[in-house]
C-alpha cells in the first residue's frame, strides 16, 4: 500500500467534480490504482469507489495470475472506499445499482489483460459481458463511461494504427476489446439520446510505477530493467528490432483527464442547456424573465479548453462519434524498438549487462505498433518520450529491485 500524501497539491486540469462519485474498476490494478491516486489526490472533493476483485490463488495453465488486483497498490485516501466485488457477478454487481449512491463517472480499467491467456470463454465473460452490465449500471445511474481498450485490436496489420481500419486482432483479449469497441459504435445514438457519454480509450504499450504485480505480463521496461539489476543480462526476441508505441502511464491518465473533459464539452453542454430551459420556466414564473444570468463559468473553461467555437466542436464531435464511435488512441505518435529501449537503460541504470537474443514462442506477437496520432483525444499531448519516461521510472524500479534483494517483494 503506498504512502497518502495528505498535503494540497495543485489541480493540474478543468475538471469540477465536487461533491461527485467516480467508480473505478481495476482499482488495484495497474492502470487503476494510478487513477485513484489521480484522482484522490487532486479532486479531494469528489468521492472515489475503487473496486477491484483483488488477488486469488488461481493461475491460468502459463502460470500467470487470473487477477492482477494487489492490496499494495492502493492508498486509502480519506475520499476513497474500497469495494472487494467481482464485476462479472450479476449479484455481486447489483449491489452497486442501490448501495451506493448515485455515481456520476465510471472508469472501467478491469479485465484478463494476459495476451496469453487461451480461455475464450472466460476472458469473455470478464471482458465482454461484463462491460455490457457495467453500461445497464451506467445508464440507472445516467453516469458516463470511460474504459480501457487497447491496441491489441489492430493485431498485426499495417502502421500507423488507426481507428476504424484494419482491426484484425491476433489474441483473445484484442478480440474482447474490439467486441467492446463495436459495442461503442452500436450503442452511440441510444446512449446519446439517454445523455450518456461512452469513450474508448486504445492503449498502447503503457509502462510505469505501479505495474509490479503484473508480474511477468508487465512491460519490457520493468522486466528488462530488473534482468539487467539481477542478471547482467537481458533476454530479447530476436533480433530486438520489434517495434511498439510506448506510452508512459502519466500520459494514460491524462487521456483519463482529456476524455472527462470531452464529456464536460459535449455532454455538460446539453445538461447546461437544460439548466437555461428550467432558468427560463422559473423566472417567467416570477415575471421576471428579464433577469441577466451570470456568466457561466463552464463556459469560460470551454472556452479556453476547445477555442471560441467549443460550441460548434461539440455538435461535430458528438455528430462523428454517432457514424464512428467514440474511440480513441492512446500512445505517443512514435515507434520505437526493443533495442532503443536496451540502449536507454545502459545509460540510466548504474550497471553493466550483455543482451540474449532468444527464439519468439508466440506466433501472435505483435511485431511494429504506432497510434496514429490523428486519432488522439482533443487536447491530448503526451509528455514524456521514452528517454524521459523511462528516466522518471528508473528510481522506482531501482526501488523494486532493492526490495526484492532485501526479501520485501518477489518476482514471480
Amino acid at each position: 500500500m503506498q504512502s497518502v500524501n495528505t498535503q494540497q497539491t495543485t489541480k493540474p486540469d478543468s475538471l469540477t467534480l465536487n461533491n461527485k462519485t467516480i467508480l473505478i474498476t481495476g482499482a488495484a490494478g495497474f492502470i487503476g490504482s494510478n487513477l485513484v491516486e489521480y484522482f484522490a489526490t487532486h479532486h479531494k472533493d469528489c468521492k472515489i469507489l475503487a473496486l477491484d476483485y483483488f488477488r486469488d490463488s488461481k493461475t491460468f495453465p502459463n502460470g500467470n495470475p487470473t487477477t492482477l488486483g494487489h492490496f499494495k497498490n492502493l492508498s486509502l485516501y480519506p475520499n476513497v472506499e474500497v469495494l472487494s466485488l467481482d464485476i462479472a457477478n450479476e449479484k455481486e454487481l447489483k449491489s452497486l445499482q442501490r448501495d451506493y449512491g448515485k455515481i456520476d463517472y465510471i472508469l472501467h480499467e478491469a479485465a484478463v489483460s494476459d495476451t496469453t491467456c487461451m480461455d475464450v470463454r472466460h476472458v469473455m465473460q470478464v471482458n465482454f459481458n461484463a462491460f455490457k452490465a457495467l453500461i445497464k449500471l451506467a445508464m440507472k445511474h445516467e453516469a458516463h463511461i470511460i474504459y480501457a481498450s487497447s491496441a491489441a485490436v489492430y493485431g498485426n496489420t499495417e502502421i500507423p494504427n488507426s481507428v476504424g481500419t484494419n482491426e484484425i486482432p491476433e489474441n483473445i483479449y484484442g478480440f474482447s476489446k474490439l467486441c467492446m469497441d463495436k459495442e461503442n459504435v452500436r450503442l452511440q445514438k441510444s446512449l446519446q439520446e439517454k445523455g450518456i457519454g461512452l469513450i474508448g480509450l486504445r492503449y498502447f504499450n503503457v509502462y510505469g510505477r505501479y505495474e509490479f504485480y503484473k508480474y511477468k505480463t508487465s512491460s519490457m521496461i520493468l522486466q528488462l530493467s530488473l534482468q539487467a539489476l539481477n542478471d547482467r543480462v537481458v533476454k530479447l526476441f530476436e533480433f530486438g528490432e520489434q517495434q511498439r508505441d510506448f506510452v508512459c502511464i502519466h500520459d494514460v491518465v491524462q487521456a483519463n483527464v482529456r476524455a472527462m473533459e470531452l464529456l464536460m464539452l459535449t455532454y455538460g453542454l446539453r445538461d447546461k442547456n437544460k439548466q437555461a430551459k428550467e432558468w427560463h420556466r422559473i423566472h417567467k414564473t416570477f415575471n421576471d424573465i428579464n433577469m441577466q444570468q451570470t456568466p457561466q463559468t463552464q463556459d469560460i473553461v470551454l472556452q479556453k479548453l476547445f477555442g471560441h467555437d467549443f460550441l460548434a466542436k461539440s455538435q461535430n464531435i458528438m455528430q462523428s462519434w454517432l457514424e464512428h464511435g467514440a474511440i480513441y488512441n492512446v500512445g505517443s505518435g512514435i515507434s520505437r524498438s526493443y533495442n532503443d529501449i536496451v540502449e536507454i537503460l545502459k545509460e540510466n541504470l548504474k550497471v553493466s549487462f550483455e543482451v540474449q537474443y532468444i527464439k519468439n514462442p508466440y506466433p501472435f506477437f505483435q511485431n511494429h505498433t504506432l497510434a496514429d496520432s490523428t486519432n488522439f483525444l482533443p487536447n491530448y499531448t503526451p509528455n514524456y518520450t521514452l528517454e524521459s519516461g523511462i528516466k522518471d521510472y528508473i528510481p522506482y524500479i531501482e526501488s523494486i529491485y532493492n526490495d526484492i534483494k532485501e526479501g520485501k517483494k518477489t518476482w514471480q
